[in-house]
């Protein structure tokens, strides 16, 4: 599987914790940046990594900042992108099942390495349910997107 990863400053030292886990795992990696300690603007790398993702390109996305909200919400900009925060296995494991969400986003302020690890083998292990009730609500969430995002 093929795996997009983004973050800014805020979150890189939990990304390469994090690719070097994938890594270790034999995932494919395509790392959008930063690869610096020196401040920069999340969205940049979110766009990048969320229309990799969007296009087929990368089949999931792991991106991180402090919080994890702001690259969350950048990345959700992007028509057909899912990006679920997460600070547990328990949501990784539903917003798989349920919505499925192709990128997971973490705050590299917020969770441990360990927890952290945890939640991405979680999200990257877990299918979607594929029930009709979760499918519905998934093509609403498109509708919303194809109103609003022209």
């Amino acid at each position: 599987m093929k795996i997009a990863l983004a973050c800014d400053h805020g979150g890189l030292n939990l990304k390469n914790a994090v690719a070097k886990y994938l890594a270790e795992h034999d995932y494919e990696l395509v790392d959008f940046g930063t690869t610096s300690e020196n401040s920069c603007d999340y969205p940049d790398f979110a766009l990048a990594a969320a229309e990799a993702v969007a296009r087929g390109e990368c089949e999931r996305g792991i991106f991180v900042c402090t919080t994890g909200i702001g690259i969350s919400i950048a990345a959700n900009k992007v028509p057909g992108i899912r990006c679920a925060l997460c600070t547990d296995a328990t949501c990784a494991r539903l917003t798989r099942e349920h919505n499925n969400a192709n990128v997971l986003a973490l705050g590299g302020g917020i969770v441990g390495v360990n927890l952290a690890l945890d939640i991405v083998a979680t999200f990257l292990a877990t299918e979607f349910s594929g029930l009709e009730k979760h499918q519905r609500r998934i093509d609403k969430i498109s509708a919303i997107e194809r109103k609003y995002m022209k």
